[in-house]
């Protein structure tokens, strides 16, 4: 059974990471070599087109 605390609270995608005031301002080339590299957390992909990472790995 999953508890409260397996549950992410909130899948961010990329314009909420890199936005100006977001968490880690850098460009979209930067944070995708940075995730290629392991610098920046894997993301889960939800569709073909639809990228998101949790909130807590950022």
């Amino acid at each position: 059974m999953k508890t409260h605390d397996d549950v992410p609270k909130r899948l961010l995608r990329i314009t909420e990471i890199i936005a100006p005031g977001g968490p880690i301002p850098v460009g979209k080339s930067t944070w995708w070599e940075g995730v290629k590299s392991g610098r920046f957390p894997q993301p889960i992909k939800l569709g073909p087109r639809i990228t998101v990472w949790r909130e807590d790995d950022i």
